[in-house]
């Protein structure tokens, strides 16, 4: 999609990530209709970063990496991820307090933007002056003290966001926010950002899980999700003018079976999890009672850990591996699955949001402050509930299923979470007129 000004001139942004796991660029990957050549830029991995940036970057990255897998190891893997946490943690909202206080975390990030970390970045976007739109922190940091020439942005990735979110000084700063949520919003007015650099745009979801503005393909298979998640019609007889009033008729018949999506984060640390789900359903499988896919990103060992381990099972490929070679394959294939999936078991990472799409989320155990935040968050909304025993599949899950249960959170996240976020930032960022946020 090309967007233009009235003397018919292509307006585009640049639009910047980092891949530090898949959650920020997964949220930058809904706006590449607005960058350049529709290209994310990775601020951490570009064409000819040089060596001394590279190399911080990655420092950062292997070591989260690292501590989100010890995480597993009883004891010494849990303190030694709490340690690492300290420095990022999102502190208690209540009581509301200036939480404008530089922390350690910020000071270390600006010493090294300070020393020119990302200046070679920065004067790559000044050849070509356009608005930036950083799902990440750090590159929005990098072009305000480089003084950037056009306005720059930054999208909150979770539902609560921690102090390095926030400039040094957040009051004379002139980074521009896109907040997913309220609590993300009214977090950064505590961190002393200005109100008026804040906006509510909702998260950006993907255009081809939601269709227009009048989100046609994400109603449609909303109605096909709700048949088979509700197959004996308890929360349908009990909501059914609410279903009819923000959907319609629901078809007799779903357009295909009922399905999960198990998503595994970048670091692959709860890859047991999978393991469990399948083993615990293979009967249900195996009786074309439902189908199972295990989203496992880019990495490779992980696409083969499950192929070894499920290969003996006798599936009949109601067990699917998803995967892709690059980002953006992943991210494709990602995006169609869901269309047929009907719950989403995963951490409470970036894909809380995606329970705006109408999907029923069982969370997984967070990792980190933030999606412990986010969990809390999900619960608020009403549209996720925490996982049970995953040997124990097979029962807790259907007892869900034909109470209606999963059918009700389902249709509250479709309800409550804001769903138009892609197209609120699309309008604000390139200045399309009329803009009106719409959530």
């Amino acid at each position: 999609m090309e967007i233009k000004d009235k003397n018919n001139i292509e307006k585009k942004a640049w639009v910047v990530a980092a891949n530090m796991g898949y959650g920020h660029q997964r949220t930058a990957y809904p706006l590449r209709d607005m960058a350049f050549n529709g290209e994310i830029i990775n601020a951490n991995s570009y064409d000819g970063i040089p060596k001394k940036d590279k190399k911080i970057w990655e420092t950062t990255r292997v070591f989260y990496e690292f501590i989100s897998r010890f995480k597993g190891i009883p004891y010494v893997g849990n303190i030694m991820f709490l340690i690492l946490d300290k420095f990022q943690r999102i502190l208690n909202y209540y009581p509301k307090r200036d939480l404008s206080g530089i922390n350690f975390s910020l000071r270390s990030t600006f010493s090294l933007v300070k020393r020119k970390w990302g200046k070679d970045l920065i004067e790559k976007f000044e050849k070509k002056s356009a608005p930036i739109v950083s799902t990440f922190f750090t590159p929005a940091f990098m072009a305000e003290e480089a003084k950037y020439s056009n306005s720059i942005y930054c999208v909150i990735c979770d539902a609560d966001v921690a102090r390095t979110w926030a400039s040094l000084y957040p009051k004379s700063s002139e980074i521009k926010y896109f907040a997913p949520c309220t609590w993300a919003r009214d977090r950064l007015i505590l961190y002393g950002v200005l109100t008026q650099n804040i906006f509510l745009s909702g998260y950006p979801l993907p255009k081809e899980n939601i269709g227009t503005e009048k989100m046609e393909i994400l109603k449609e298979d909303l109605r096909n999700r709700l048949v088979n998640l509700d197959p004996l019609h308890r929360y349908r007889k009990m909501y059914q003018p609410l279903i009819k009033g923000y959907l319609g008729q629901l078809p007799e018949k779903s357009d295909h079976p009922l399905t999960i999506l198990f998503s595994i984060g970048g670091a692959g640390a709860q890859k047991d999890i999978g393991l469990k789900i399948i083993n615990s359903l293979k009967e249900k499988i195996k009786a074309k009672m439902v189908r199972v896919i295990i989203s496992v990103g880019i990495k490779e060992d992980l696409r083969q850990y499950y192929i070894d381990n499920v290969k003996g099972l006798e599936l009949d490929g109601w067990v699917h591996i998803l995967s892709g070679k690059t980002m953006e394959e992943y991210f494709d294939n990602f995006n169609l699955a869901l269309r047929k999936t009907d719950i989403l078991w995963t951490k409470p990472s970036e894909l809380s949001f995606y329970s705006g799409l109408g999907i029923p989320i069982i969370i997984a155990p967070p990792i980190g402050s933030q999606e412990n935040f986010n969990k809390r968050w999900l619960l608020h909304v009403g549209s996720a509930t925490p996982q049970e025993d995953p040997k124990y599949t097979d029962q807790w899950l259907f007892d869900l299923i034909y109470a209606g249960d999963l059918a009700e959170l389902a249709m509250q996240g479709f309800v409550e979470i804001p769903k138009l976020g892609t197209f609120n930032i699309e309008k604000k960022v390139l200045r399309v007129e009329p803009f009106t946020i719409k959530i």
